[in-house]
C-alpha cells in the first residue's frame, strides 16, 4: 500500500478509536493517522489537512446530528472519500448513507480482522457493505435534499443548525459576530437554496438528516 495514506479516524468513543487505529495500521502499516473526537474538532483537522485519502466517521459524534455532518462534509469537501463508522445496523440507514455518497458503511460490532478487510476493500476503491444487508427503498427524497443542504455555504449551515436550536436572529448573529442584517441575509439564501418559505420549513428539512433511535 501508498505509505503517504493520510486517515482521518471521527470518533468521540476513544476505545473504538483505539480500534480502528490498531485496524488501519493492519491494513496499512505506515499511514499517517489524525483523529478528532467531535463535528469542530474535525471540521479544524480538515482545514488544517488539505491532502486527507479517507475520513472514518462516526455519525453520532458530538456535532454530527445524524447524517447532518455527513451531508455537510460532502458538500464541503465532495472529493473526499468518507466511510461511516456506527453502532447502528438499521439497512435503511445503511441505504441512506450511501445515497449520500459514503464509499461504505462498518458497523461497530466488527471484529478486528473484519475492520481490516472493509479498509482494504475501500482503500482499494471498492464500496464495502456488512454481509447480510439487505438494502432498502427508502429516503426516495434523500438525495435531493441532501444536495440542497449540501449546497450551503458553511456559514449558511451554522445559521441553519442555530435555527434548528432554536435561536433568534440576534443570538445567532452575537455567536457568529455579525450584524443582524448579515443573518437575515443568510436565512433568506438559506430559503432559497432549499426551497423552502419559513424557518419552520428549513428547520424540518434539516431534521430529516437525523437518526432515529429505536
Amino acid at each position: 500500500m501508498d505509505s503517504q495514506f493520510t486517515i482521518v479516524i471521527a470518533d468521540d468513543h476513544p476505545l473504538f478509536r483505539g480500534a480502528l487505529y490498531q485496524a488501519v495500521h493492519m491494513a496499512i502499516s505506515d499511514a499517517q493517522l489524525l483523529e478528532a473526537d467531535s463535528i469542530d474538532s474535525l471540521a479544524q483537522l480538515l482545514a488544517a489537512h488539505a491532502e486527507v485519502d479517507l475520513l472514518l466517521l462516526d455519525l453520532k459524534m458530538p456535532g454530527a446530528n445524524g447524517f447532518e455532518g455527513l451531508v455537510h462534509l460532502r458538500g464541503q469537501y465532495p472529493d473526499l472519500p468518507i466511510v461511516v463508522v456506527s453502532a447502528s445496523e438499521d439497512p435503511a440507514i445503511i441505504t441512506q448513507v450511501l445515497r449520500l455518497g459514503a464509499l461504505g458503511f462498518i458497523p461497530k460490532s466488527s471484529p478486528l480482522q473484519q475492520l481490516v478487510t472493509a479498509l482494504n476493500a475501500v482503500i482499494a476503491g471498492d464500496t464495502w457493505l456488512p454481509e447480510g444487508i439487505s438494502l432498502q427503498s427508502e429516503y426516495e427524497d434523500g438525495p435531493d435534499l441532501a444536495s440542497k443542504l449540501a449546497s450551503l455555504t458553511p456559514q449558511q449551515y451554522k445559521v441553519l443548525v442555530m435555527l434548528r436550536d432554536g435561536s433568534l436572529n440576534k443570538q445567532i448573529a452575537w455567536e457568529l459576530n455579525v450584524s443582524e442584517a448579515t443573518i437575515k441575509a443568510h436565512i433568506t439564501a438559506i430559503f432559497r437554496k432549499l426551497g423552502v418559505k419559513n424557518r419552520t420549513q428549513a428547520v424540518i428539512a434539516l431534521q430529516q438528516m437525523d437518526i432515529k433511535d429505536d
